[in-house]
């Protein structure tokens, strides 16, 4: 497919934007509940809609019962309204588990959320045309879903979808978009060229921490780097919308700050949420799951440094 970029271009567009909410611990290991919430108003006070048991979340490190938690406590500070992962768990050479995902699915909906349907090893090993079925199935499970290909450097389990089996999705009328997470632009490129001839109104969600700028061209979002700086993003938006030349600034800003944090190993990106928002004094410590990567304390100078270089921009 030859991509014309610049044709997809859509100035003063009124940008959607999903964040991913870091799930934060304490130096004993535990959840922070309180500062959860507190995240979590954060969000909704800035305009995003708040996104849960991602991979932001932890959620693969999570058990069902931690999981079911956030879904109550995210309940609790929005009202509903909010976004959340679908996830099974599984292991390399695991069956696709339907029934799993359809009880993942119902927990989501009973919290009031839309279900993202999370990759796992047993859905992504798939073939194409059994892949389309599954989340054809999903769509009799749930009003509305968002499909989710991850790229394998976030996780092991993930999978980036031929374009035959997005345009199969885009035909499910409850699949009302779709995350897109290779952390490649053509691909996405490809997508909004394809929604745009297909199902006009089909969301494509950029989980681009390294392009964030696909929403020039037509991308909403669903980040994990929004996470850090929710305000932030919401001003950037506000100025894409009004044609504000503020916007290039906190683009610039913000994107320098994902290339940092969304550097190899990626999975560690977390950690680095952790400390910039510590830095901010919106977490009360920098400690992650304790199963998850972590980033030498040295990345807190340089964090420091692109923190005031938000700040200068307002």
């Amino acid at each position: 497919m030859t991509i014309d970029a610049v044709a997809l271009l859509r100035p003063r567009r009124a940008i959607s934007g999903i964040s991913a909410v870091l799930l934060p611990y304490t130096a004993a290991g535990d959840i922070d509940w309180p500062t959860f919430a507190a995240l979590l108003a954060r969000t909704v006070e800035a305009g995003l809609t708040p996104a849960v048991n991602m991979d932001t979340g932890y959620v693969n490190l999570l058990t069902v019962e931690e999981q079911d938690a956030v879904l109550a406590a995210a309940a609790e500070v929005t009202g509903g309204g909010f976004v959340a992962g679908a996830f099974v768990g599984d292991g390399p050479g695991s069956a696709f588990a339907p029934d799993a995902y359809a009880r993942r699915i119902d927990a989501v909906q009973a919290a009031g959320a839309t279900p993202v349907i999370f990759p796992s090893h047993g859905l992504c090993a798939l073939p194409a045309a059994e892949l389309v079925a599954a989340h054809e199935g999903f769509g009799r499970v749930a009003d509305r879903f968002i499909a989710f290909e991850l790229g394998p450097v976030f996780a092991p389990f993930g999978r980036i979808f031929d374009l035959e089996v997005v345009a199969a999705f885009m035909d499910v009328p409850a699949c009302v978009g779709m995350k897109h997470s290779s952390l490649d632009r053509v691909p996405e490129w490809e997508r909004l060229v394809l929604r745009d001839a297909r199902r006009p109104d089909f969301v494509v969600y950029t989980g681009n921490d390294l392009a964030i700028d696909m929403v020039m061209y037509g991308s909403d979002y669903l980040l994990g780097l929004s996470a850090f700086a929710p305000d932030a993003f919401a001003r950037r938006d506000a100025a894409w919308a009004a044609g504000d030349p503020a916007f290039y600034g906190l683009n610039d800003a913000l994107q320098y700050l994902g290339a940092f944090a969304f550097r190899d190993p990626v999975p560690a990106y977390k950690h680095t949420a952790a400390q910039f928002l510590h830095l901010r004094g919106w977490i009360p410590d920098d400690a992650t799951h304790p199963r998850a990567p972590r980033r030498p304390a040295a990345d807190r100078a340089v964090l420091a440094t692109l923190l005031a270089r938000l700040e200068d921009l307002g």
